[in-house]
């Protein structure tokens, strides 16, 4: 019987803490359940032989209430396939309290989800330790810059390599030798100058695999280590065996010693690609600025970024990054944001402008107010979001993990069955045939690719979509993008710009030539009005108007619904809908032709009247963007239904649709009906991604099989969707699916390669058609190969 004690958060009274301290001890397996109210803590014994904390974690959400749980990233040493991934994480995940975990072999980082009143991070630590490996927690770890994060685990394989080369040589000329029969001088083939050379390699370049080896026997697993000193001791051992006993001995040296020099030669090229595939993160740790320039008690002080507080003015230099979000409170410049959208084109910034961090100031100085800083800022969060989609697993890895636990097993059975085979069968008695094609199986098995297939391309397309401005929550996501059918978008904000506009504007015969006039007095009522078709007159007049003032009218008045009444220079205002100005003994007449007109087009009309008689008409409309009816063009060029959904009338909704090409229209849908709308596109078969702004959509978001959210940069709903656009451009929804298109493929690659250089190359070696070297060969560079495909993602085009 085990005892956990959890926090719970929502509970606001007695009755709550009844509720679920009666449905936990309802649960098969629990033998008590007590809730404390005021400590907000649940304490559950329980028989973890029939129920797991996650499942009671489960029962007190579904109540409606929060288990908070703790996340720990720990930096894992000593992992050398997939085996080890996998021995690691069923370690972790036998911890109690430990609710989620994610071994990444690429990246060597866990991931762990825990019960933090049930465990620490020492406790993590500690049980990574037991299962044979080494574990830091990576806050511990994690730089400050872009620079390689353990330069000494890489020297020191650097430096076994070399050694292990150097002695290795003499091998080489030996073979070569024999190979294209040149003379080789006795020295060198004889057994004290082979054991001499072969001894150091394999006991001090090797003691690495000999100690994973150990490790993983030893905890009742069995990784590729094993493979490695089963092949090369048996090498090693037959040869000084064979020097003793026979006398006419064929030695076996160079198979063990050229063996582990290539095994090196792989793992550190690997780790050097494996390197590459970190890029995008180590870029983004690199754009923070080290200092910042922040007033205090009047002057100007240079201070580390990690002192700067929420409300400090911090001074930003021409072509210095802005160390942290913030609101300019003086000053004009242009800043570059690419970082963050990927937009080249800087944007211009003013007072009262929101900044982000690690942006540039192209010119001019600015002082900005620091909102946000620390981890709270955008950069902080782009940087937590690229590390849990580089860290977390897609469903196409599944079948990869599954041969991986049962892999060397069953290479190592086919090793004594080759050598049985030969040995008592095809050549019966030559037992040094025998010993090289078990040996060559031996060698030539390879987990690690097949280990590395998923991994090394999810953390390549992650980055690589974070350079494009498109932030992926995870592997899931990334995988599941590619299999779109259907694209839901909604429409304000997401295919207009969210901001009406002036778009038109008529007047009545008699005020012609007094557009600008009429336009002036509109503003000048409509200032005293917060509804949106107001603040868009009062902003079009500014800019249609040069010189303009906007002064107070003499007497105001809204009616609620419908327009304003105004009195201004001593002539009475009237501005609202048709209706009200009908209300109002306007006859309107002369312009309802045209108003009929602008309506048609999806513009929203407002009317004018000055002294009882019908003045102006003004239309106003959301623009649609720039680029959508580009993008929407390209959606449908990959065979992608596109639809709109919209809370607007079904004529405005039809003008934009017919503006930007998308022939299925939802009008008139009720935010609260959008996810039943998404849901039931679902329900006819359809792969659906919603597209909305990530907070007023977020219902529809979360029914999507993809929710996509419409970020700006600084107000970015990364929690509420599967992906995050950093730029208001819908082109970068058919980037995101272009992308998952080309990561799956690439990860197809992989997985084929790693499976069939297996399936293949182990048969070849049984065979006796390869030979240990060769095949040692072979299974060094099958992990290079996957890691260097991946890497192709870098230069994949996307538009």
């Amino acid at each position: 019987m085990q005892r956990v004690t959890m926090k719970v958060k929502g509970m606001s009274c007695a009755a709550c803490a009844a509720r679920i301290e009666k449905v936990l001890s309802r649960v098969p397996g629990v033998s008590q359940a007590q809730v404390n109210l005021a400590l907000e803590q649940a304490s559950v014994d329980f028989n973890p032989g029939e129920v797991q904390v996650s499942d009671l974690v489960g029962r007190i959400e579904k109540l409606g209430y929060s288990v908070p749980s703790e996340k720990a990233e720990l930096k894992i040493e000593g992992m050398s396939c997939a085996a080890c991934a996998a021995r690691v994480e069923k370690g972790l995940s036998k911890l109690p309290g430990v609710e989620k975990v994610n071994v990444n072999l690429a990246t060597e980082i866990a991931t762990v989800e825990y019960q933090p009143a049930q465990l620490g991070i020492e406790d993590l630590v500690g049980a990574v330790t037991r299962v044979g490996y080494g574990a830091r927690p990576l806050s511990s770890t994690r730089p400050d810059t872009g620079e390689e994060d353990e330069p000494g685990e890489l020297r020191q394989r650097k430096r076994l390599l070399v050694f292990s080369a150097v002695l290795s040589f003499p091998f080489i000329i030996v073979m070569f030798g024999h190979l294209f029969g040149m003379a080789v001088p006795g020295w060198l083939t004889s057994f004290t100058t082979q054991l001499l050379l072969a001894t150091p390699i394999q006991f001090i370049a090797g003691f690495p695999f000999y100690r994973g080896a150990y490790t993983a026997l030893r905890n009742g697993s069995a990784n590729m280590d094993v493979l490695v000193v089963l092949g090369t001791s048996a090498a090693y051992l037959y040869s000084v065996g064979a020097a003793y006993f026979t006398r006419h001995p064929h030695l076996y040296f160079e198979v063990s010693a050229l063996l582990i020099t290539l095994i090196l030669l792989g793992k550190y090229l690997e780790s050097l690609a494996k390197g590459r595939t970190s890029e995008a993160i180590r870029k983004l740790i690199g754009l923070q600025p080290k200092t910042a320039r922040v007033i205090r008690g009047g002057e100007e002080l240079e201070v580390p970024v990690t002192e700067v507080a929420v409300g400090d003015t911090v001074i930003v230099r021409p072509g210095e990054r802005i160390p942290v979000d913030g609101k300019v409170v003086e000053g004009y410049s242009a800043v570059d944001e690419s970082m963050l959208t990927g937009e080249s084109v800087p944007v211009d910034k003013q007072t009262g402008d929101s900044v982000s961090g690690a942006t540039v100031n192209k010119f001019g100085v600015l002082k900005v107010k620091a909102t946000r800083v620390g981890r709270d800022t955008v950069l902080a969060q782009i940087i937590r979001v690229v590390e849990e989609a580089q860290g977390s697993k897609a469903p196409i890895q599944r079948l990869a993990d599954v041969v991986a636990g049962y892999f060397v097993p069953v290479v190592v059975a086919i090793a004594a069955a080759t050598f049985a085979v030969w040995y008592w069968g095809i050549d019966a008695g030559n037992f040094s045939r025998a010993l090289l094609n078990a040996t060559a199986v031996l060698v030539i098995a390879c987990p690690c690719a097949m280990g590395l297939a998923t991994p090394t391309s999810i953390m390549v397309g992650t980055g690589r979509g974070a350079e494009n401005g498109i932030l992926i929550r995870g592997g899931e996501h990334l995988e599941r993008t590619h299999r779109i059918n259907t694209v839901v978008l909604d429409k304000t904000g997401t295919i207009t710009t969210g901001e009406l506009q002036v778009a038109d504007m008529i007047t009545a015969e008699r005020y012609a030539n007094q557009k600008n006039q009429l336009l002036n007095w509109a503003a000048q009522v409509e200032k005293q009005s917060e509804h949106p078709v107001a603040q868009a007159i009062v902003r079009g007049a500014l800019e249609r108007v040069p010189g303009l003032t906007v002064a107070e009218p003499a007497e105001f008045t809204a009616v609620p619904g419908k327009g304003v009444r105004a009195v201004l220079e001593g002539k009475k205002i009237l501005i609202g809908t048709r209706r009200f100005l009908q209300e109002e003994g306007v006859d309107l007449k002369p312009l309802l032709p045209m108003v009929d007109e602008m309506e048609a087009e999806g513009k929203t009309t407002v009317l004018m009247a000055v002294d009882q008689v019908v003045a102006a008409a003004i239309a106003v409309a959301d623009s649609v963007k720039e680029h959508s009816a580009e993008a929407i063009r390209e959606l449908r060029n990959l065979g992608i239904d596109v639809w709109m959904i919209t809370g607007d009338n079904r004529r405005t909704a039809a003008a934009i649709a017919e503006q930007v090409g998308i022939d299925n229209v939802l009008a008139e849908v009720l935010p609260e009906d959008k996810a039943r709308e998404v849901q039931r596109l679902r329900d006819e078969g359809r792969i659906v991604a919603m597209v909305g702004d990530g907070i007023n959509d977020a219902p529809a978001l979360a029914m999507a099989d993809v929710g996509i959210a419409m970020g700006t940069g600084t107000d970015v709903a990364m929690e509420a969707a599967d992906i995050t656009l950093m730029r208001g451009d819908l082109r970068a929804i058919v980037t995101a699916i272009r992308l998952s298109k080309a990561t799956m493929r690439n990860i197809k690659q992989n997985l084929f390669w790693a499976f069939v250089y297996n399936t293949v190359g182990i048969p070849l070696a049984a065979a006796g058609l390869l030979s240990p070297v060769l095949a040692g060969g072979a299974m060094a560079l099958s992990s290079v190969s996957v890691v260097s495909n991946a890497l192709r993602l870098k230069r994949v085009r996307l538009t």
